[in-house]
């Protein structure tokens, strides 16, 4: 594969202007792509095969206005005064009449007509009905519901909005977190290579490929759902991808630079070897991604496949206009700049690392990693071991009102019901019973005794009716999120033959609060699955990349070991509340695609690190035939490469834990707990102790394992055998003064 990316380095590098040009035209295509269809993302969810999904099929097919989604309106009184009261009363009534007007409301509940009134009169609770799901209620239907809502409040009157569809209810996400992100990116590169231009130039090429990623994906959400949650984890990785990507094959290129090669030497052969490691781990992470399909479910797919198609742009981007771009850029990236305080500082770092890098603290790393691996391994593997204990209480769920912040309509609606009526009533079910081949005329009313029997049902009440199909609304006492809520949802359909017993009715329990339940239980399902397929996954390509079976199994147990502690710290904060202040979250059950999502992403970016670490450690052991001396080495070579590349990603997924989002910031913050370990306790610790331990046994592989697995050479030693001049191996005598 080298010798590929090496005569694709060269291509690149000697038509540098058609590769640039063809890159804007890319970009600008995209943009066009995305600004031309006026694509938008949306969260419309659906589990096919669930229960509660069937019951919107039958809805659709024969109630279809009921089809679509709901909105709870809550009206509060301030002061003494109550929602009786009749000029409160017309202005509640005034409100749903005109919500009732509006498009895409196929009905409306009044709360005095319900007897929705809490006891205190106090609160009135109102719902609307769209005719479409949540995805396709249009801004300006959204827009018009603030604005009926407007007069009332003017008066004095509290209106709050939360279910299934609301104003606010896809807030978008802000500019400032990819800002920071890459504020903090250009600094740690600036602190890496210590020259301008070799800082810019990552930031340049990942921000085109994220260009082209989020324009295509903006692009494909007019003709397909994309979840809003899917351009924001796309972002994500496409920056941070983008960014390490390039920063490992600028890395290798600016090393040969300072070592005496030209730009046109050095630009094929950094391709040729470091872009090998550059297009495994891109591939590992591809693969990972397409993988969340296993789970079934199409808003995940849809995520995996977005994702996996922005880290796609962000190879080929590295791959190509990066090396055009080094062309036109020459020595400059090896141009340092010169701080006022340490003159010369920054070229002195890159000359010791390219001639003496024994002198380098990634050295210095490597031999107390080598000298103290026993009780390194027992303290790295007992941390992680403790930091993933409370994943074992791991409570799934999807985001509700009680998971906003407390400024949103949301979070104040449900505040208001919970004290008024019971938590219940933020999450009823919806049953949708089949009376068209009722014995009785009074089946339904059997059924609605039946049900309102069952423990934990607060409440049942008829909520409409037509076509042989009665919707009935089955509130539970305790909340949308409650583990009694779950079984209850069980409950009532494992009691299904006896509540329907003697009436020739049926009956489905749908509704947001049970196909939460459903989805989070099928990804709890998925979650074994696809965590085997991407262990087997790894097994099977860092075998081929490296040619032993011993590196995978000491980096399968790396990952695992990095991907339940980062989880671990996840359900600490986010699900039991420690530091909650400290980070400015509200405790809430684990997003129940927030582990497979996590398994898919950590696995790809450990594989990134794994492969660039052992890389260089493998061809020290080519070279010196040491165990010992080519971790050292290897750890020298990659240490301070390695180091950038976490801190960006991690700076990147830090950046998004400011976004006031209940899906993205949790995502975001397992996600840089998850860097941070892998790359620093695992890949640079731990796996070089095992390693170091081990010996050269490392290496071993049976005489029939050559003939079946390929050589692919991702380190590129016979590249360099090849084709790499004599460089200058002689210490600069700068160097040698300074010292």
């Amino acid at each position: 594969m080298s010798r590929y990316l090496f005569a694709l380095g060269q291509f690149v590098a000697r038509r540098r202007w058609w590769v640039l040009v063809t890159w804007i035209v890319l970009l600008g295509g995209a943009i066009a792509f995305s600004v031309g269809t006026g694509g938008k993302t949306n969260d419309n969810f659906t589990v096919p095969g669930t229960e509660s999904q069937d019951a919107v099929s039958l809805l659709q097919d024969r109630l279809p206005a009921y089809s679509g989604a709901q909105m709870q309106v809550v009206f509060a009184t301030p002061g003494l005064a109550k929602v009786t009261d009749q000029q409160i009363t017309g202005q509640i009534g005034h409100v749903m009449a005109e919500l009732k007007a509006l498009p895409q409301v196929a009905a409306v509940v009044d709360p005095f007509q319900a007897q929705a009134v809490s006891p205190d009169q106090r609160v009135a609770l109102g719902s609307v009905q769209f005719s479409v799901s949540a995805g396709e209620v249009d801004e300006s239907t959204l827009d018009a519901v603030e604005a009926v809502a407007a007069p009332a409040r003017d008066a004095g009157l509290q209106v709050e909005f939360a279910g299934g569809i609301y104003p606010g209810f896809t807030a978008e996400i802000p500019h400032n977190p990819e800002v920071l992100g890459i504020v903090a990116a250009f600094i740690v590169l600036l602190i890496t290579f210590g020259a301008v231009v070799a800082a810019g130039l990552p930031i340049v090429t990942a921000l085109v490929g994220v260009g082209i990623g989020l324009s295509g994906i903006l692009g494909i959400a007019a003709f397909v759902d994309v979840p809003s949650a899917a351009s924001s984890l796309a972002l994500m990785l496409g920056l941070s991808c983008g960014i390490d990507y390039a920063l490992f094959i600028l890395s290798r290129h600016r090393h040969q630079i300072v070592l005496g090669m030209t730009a046109a030497e050095s630009i094929p052969l950094a391709v040729g070897t470091a872009g090998s490691s550059v297009v495994f781990a891109a591939v590992t992470v591809i693969i990972a991604l397409c993988g969340l399909a296993v789970a079934g479910i199409p808003f995940l797919t849809v995520m995996g496949l977005t994702a996996a198609a922005a880290v796609l742009v962000a190879m080929l981007v590295a791959l190509t206009l990066l090396p055009a771009l080094l062309s036109f850029a020459g020595r400059l990236v090896a141009k340092f700049i010169s701080p006022p305080l340490q003159p010369g500082k920054a070229e002195e770092v890159a000359r010791i690392a390219a001639y003496e890098p024994e002198r380098t603290c990634g050295h210095a790393w490597g031999r107390f990693v080598t000298r103290f691996r026993i009780p390194l391994l027992v303290l790295g593997v007992a941390l992680l071991a403790v930091l993933a204990i409370p994943a074992t209480r791991m409570d799934l769920g999807l985001p509700s009102g009680a998971t906003q912040s407390e400024s949103s309509t949301a979070r104040k609606a449900y505040d208001l019901v919970t004290r008024s009526f019971g938590a219940g009533f933020n999450g009823p079910l919806l049953v949708v019973a089949d009376a068209s081949h009722a014995t009785s005329a009074d089946a339904v009313q059997t059924l609605v005794g039946r049900l309102q029997q069952e423990p934990d049902v607060a409440v049942v009440q008829p909520a409409a009716s037509g076509n042989g199909l009665v919707l009935l609304q089955v509130v539970p006492k305790t909340g949308p999120a409650d583990s009694a809520t779950n079984d209850l949802v069980n409950q009532l359909r494992d009691d299904r033959a006896s509540i329907e017993a003697g009436t020739g009715a049926s009956y489905l329990v749908g509704g947001t609060t049970a196909a939460n339940i459903d989805t989070s239980k099928r990804l709890a399902e998925a979650l074994p699955i696809f965590l085997v397929v991407v262990v087997g996954l790894a097994l099977v390509l860092l075998t081929i990349a490296f040619r032993t079976i011993l590196v995978p199994l000491s980096s399968i147990v790396g990952f695992i070991l990095s991907v339940f502690a980062s989880l671990g710290v996840q359900v600490a904060v986010f699900q039991w509340g420690w530091g909650a202040s400290l980070f400015d979250v509200t405790k809430a059950q684990t997003l129940s695609f927030l582990p497979i999502i996590t398994l898919a992403i950590i696995f790809g970016l450990s594989s990134d690190y794994q492969i660039f670490v052992v890389s260089r450690i493998k061809e020290e052991h080519s070279r010196t035939a040491d165990a010992v001396t080519s971790v050292q080495n290897g750890v020298a070579h990659s240490a301070r490469v390695v180091t950038a590349a976490a801190l960006i990603m991690f700076a990147v997924f830090v950046a998004f834990t400011t976004v006031d989002n209940p899906i993205v910031r949790p995502l975001a913050f397992t996600l840089a707990v998850g860097v941070l370990l892998d790359a620093f306790i695992v890949r640079l610790t731990l796996v070089p102790a095992v390693m170091a331990l081990i010996g050269n046994r490392m290496w071993y592989h049976p005489s029939w394992f050559a003939r079946y697995v390929p050589d692919l050479d991702i380190e590129g030693v016979e590249l360099e055998r090849r084709f790499a001049p004599e460089l200058e191996t002689e210490v600069p005598q700068s160097i040698t003064n300074k010292s």
